[in-house]
């Protein structure tokens, strides 16, 4: 599992998009940390290809990875330029599998990447 989402987040750093549809199911579902769902592959692959399209992934990298059964959570740090913005953050995905080491459901979760001690002396 660690391995196919390691696969999964350098498809986008490399813009491979036969690495990033052999990361899914066919009937896979992800949903992005501010909202939108994509149900499908096709629907995957059209987002891969538009977000692509505007932007660039600069690193994603892994802190922490856990797994149980046919879930996974990665705790990362991702960078990258949208727009011509350049913007980073802190993040968690937790992914499912089937029986086949696709991912079938994945989510994710974001964090700013500045923290703050608001009782430190």
């Amino acid at each position: 599992m660690e391995d196919s989402i390691r696969a999964y987040f350098r498809s986008w750093i490399e813009k491979d998009e036969a690495a990033f549809q052999r990361s899914f199911s066919q009937d896979a579902v992800y949903s992005e940390c501010y909202g939108p769902e994509y149900h499908g592959l096709p629907q995957l692959l059209r987002w891969f290809r538009d977000w692509n399209a505007r932007g660039s992934v600069l690193s994603w990298e892994i802190k922490r990875f856990l797994k149980a059964d046919r879930t996974a959570v990665a705790e990362w740090y991702f960078r990258c330029v949208f727009d011509g913005v350049e913007d980073g953050f802190d993040g968690v995905t937790i992914a499912d599998f089937d029986a086949a080491g696709k991912i079938q459901k994945l989510s994710e979760f974001q964090s700013k990447a500045e923290h703050c001690c608001p009782y430190e002396e």
